[in-house]
């Protein structure tokens, strides 16, 4: 299972770390993309970063300002959201997967930026 935290309630322009801490399987092994979702709208792909760490790649909406990390010593993968606006409240997810092997989800932080 993957599960996240580091979520909460931030004013605009603050930052937050999230965190997605993997178990019960070889997370060294698994790429972990973050997803963001908001009530009525489909989830948004935001962040990937391979199993490595060697390669990252974020979403338009989100470059310049996250950066995705891991340390796979910990199983833990970090989402670091700086200059955090409004349009980013949401519930952040983080998935695990490899070749050939079911994906894992997480149930989720939620992310709330406002004044």
């Amino acid at each position: 299972q993957v599960v996240e935290s580091g979520g909460g309630e931030v004013q605009p322009g603050g930052s937050l770390r999230l965190s997605c801490v993997g178990s019960e399987f070889p997370f060294s092994y698994y790429d972990i993309t973050w997803y963001r979702q908001v009530p009525g709208k489909g989830r948004e792909l935001i962040a990937h970063i391979t199993s490595t760490g060697g390669s990252t790649h974020y979403a338009d909406s989100v470059k310049a300002r996250f950066t995705c990390s891991r340390d796979n010593a910990k199983n833990t993968a970090y989402l670091q959201m700086n200059n955090l606006k409004p349009e980013d409240t949401a519930v952040y997810y983080c998935k695990a997967d490899s070749a050939d092997v079911p994906v894992i989800w997480g149930r989720g932080t939620r992310v709330t930026v406002s004044s």
